[in-house]
Formats: structure tokens, sequence, C-alpha cells
């Protein structure tokens, strides 16, 4: 088994198209497994008999369980940076609109497998959260970029530092969210609570700051 410079041991990545297929449908029944039953559950075979494929076409691609739970990993971590980037273009052309996409698209990619994803992350360690890192580093990216035409409307001494403090908060509520025992359930539910982060963002950032000293209290 080879290692990569992070310690972590990749898998092959497919060349053709009809591979690349094959190895979609390999991780859609390795995610329907880890899902439904648990990731401990889950086996090669199970997912191999999911898929409709032999299990010796998944060894040919992975090593082992470890791998398929990298690339399980991998393809959630890409999922939710794509859903998150699509929101954002289509948001409304405004700061608050910009806000308020961001968080109504952090917390429905959280929702999606919300019991999955926190145990993906514990099985892969390090790697995975490396790997995570580099996901909440491209959701952050995207936010400014599309905040950016609408940056003169936020009041805070630094825009950039106060953009930096609602991503974080946004995206540790929504996690937070998917790992608590009474999370926000329901489409309905779900959205009055990206609502609610998205006006609290929102009136952060259109506040002036408030230990600067012309806005002291004396």
């Amino acid at each position: 088994m080879t290692d990569e410079p992070n310690g972590r041991a990749h898998y092959r990545e497919p060349r053709q198209a009809r591979s690349a297929a094959t190895l979609a449908r390999v991780l859609r029944a390795a995610e329907e497994i880890a899902s439904s039953d648990g990731l401990a559950e889950m086996t090669m075979t199970g997912v191999a008999e999911r898929a409709g494929v032999a299990v010796g076409s998944i060894y040919r691609r992975f090593e082992g369980k470890e791998q398929l739970v990298t690339a399980l990993t991998e393809r959630m971590l890409e999922r939710r940076e794509e859903y998150v980037a699509e929101q954002l273009r289509g948001a409304e052309p405004s700061l608050s609109g910009v806000v308020d996409a961001y968080a109504h698209a952090l917390l429905r990619s959280f929702a999606d497998n919300s019991a999955l994803f926190p145990e993906l992350l514990r099985a892969r360690e390090t790697g995975a959260l490396d790997r995570g890192a580099l996901t909440i580093t491209e959701i952050h990216r995207l936010l400014l970029e599309a905040a950016a035409p609408h940056i003169r409307q936020i009041r805070r001494s630094d825009p950039a530092a106060a953009l930096d403090t609602v991503a974080r908060a946004i995206l540790g509520a929504c996690f937070h969210n998917s790992v608590r025992p009474d999370a926000a359930e329901g489409e309905a539910a779900r959205r009055r609570y990206a609502d609610e982060l998205g006006d609290m963002a929102i009136a952060y950032l259109l506040a002036p700051d408030r230990r600067s000293g012309g806005d002291t209290p004396a």
C-alpha cells in the first residue's frame, strides 16, 4: 500500500466513462448502506451486491474498506462544495441574498446524511480532517467571492474579518445542528433555522463595531 504525502492511501481513479459510472454506482451503494446500517456494518461484499457489480471489481480499485471510506468521504465533501457554489451563483444579488443562500445551502447540505458525515470524519481521522479543511477553505472562498460586490454594505471596521466570522459561525451552527439530538428536521424547520442564521449574520454585518471608540457607551 502506497502512502500519499499526508499519510492517506489513495484509490485508483477511473480513466474511462464506463469505469467512472461503475465507481459512481459503488459509492452510491456504499453511502446507502452506511447511512442505513452504519459504517461498521458496511462490507465490500455488501456494497458489491447493492451496486450490482462483482466484488473483485471493487478490489481492483480499492485495496480495502479504508480506501472505500476515503472515496466516500471525498464524494460527500465534493458534493457539499458543488452544492454551495450552485446556490451562491443563484443568490439574490445583495449582501442579505448571499448570506441567506449560504446559510440555507450549508444547512441543507449537512442535513443530507447528517448521521453519516460525522461518522466518516471520525473513521478517517487525520486524513478526513485534512480533506474537510480543504472543503471549509473552498466554501469560505465561495462566500467571499459571492459577497465581494456587496462588501461596502458591511459596517464593521474590517469587512473581510467580519465575513470570515459569519462564515465560521454559520458553518459551525449547521454542523452542530447535524449532530445534536434535537436537530431542526423537516423542510419548514430547516428553512426557519436557516432564516434565523441569515438574520443573525446580517444584523452583525450591518452593525458598527460595538467596541470602537465612537460607538462605545460612556
